[in-house]
């Protein structure tokens, strides 16, 4: 299922077939066989979204500690890090969601944003090139792309 989903997502140009598309693996990622992993998720979330970003963090370690291998854990726990402005720890846990999802554009996009924040232009402009592999018409990434090809040619990179 999540294999069709990004098959149709890299196909996708309208953006409302887009978002549906991601809305779809969005879901597929969220959830596991482990009903108390979903609970603890939830938990998660509702404190991230709450602006309570380190009890999000011990939500999410607990998860990770619990089930190293279910992504979307080390996905939020990067979200929570950066909202705090723990911009390399954060780096560092979007690294463990794309070894074990390569294909998460929103780990991707995070991190495109990050690397530009922190002046890595050459890095950022890498990790937008994969994103446009996996869903070329995302909007915005376009612009993206340009700005960062603009700030590279400014920097004389």
């Amino acid at each position: 299922m999540l294999d069709e989903l990004f098959a149709r997502l890299r196909l996708a140009t309208a953006p409302a077939e887009i978002e549906a598309m991601q809305n779809g693996i969005w879901q597929l990622w969220l959830t596991t066989e482990d009903v108390a992993i979903n609970k603890a998720m939830e938990v998660g979330m509702r404190a991230l979204q709450a602006g309570d970003h380190g009890l999000a963090i011990e939500h999410f370690t607990r998860i990770i500690q619990v089930k190293g291998d279910f992504a979307e854990a080390w996905n939020k726990r990067a979200t929570a890090r950066y909202l705090r402005g723990e911009y390399r720890a954060s780096l560092d846990d979007i690294r463990e969601t794309l070894r074990r999802e390569p294909r998460h554009f929103g780990a991707l996009w995070g991190q495109a944003g990050m690397l530009r924040q922190l002046g890595d232009y050459p890095r950022a402009l890498r990790v937008l090139v994969r994103l446009s592999g996996i869903c070329p018409h995302l909007p915005g990434l376009q612009q993206q792309l340009r700005e960062v090809r603009e700030q590279m040619e400014e920097e004389g990179l």
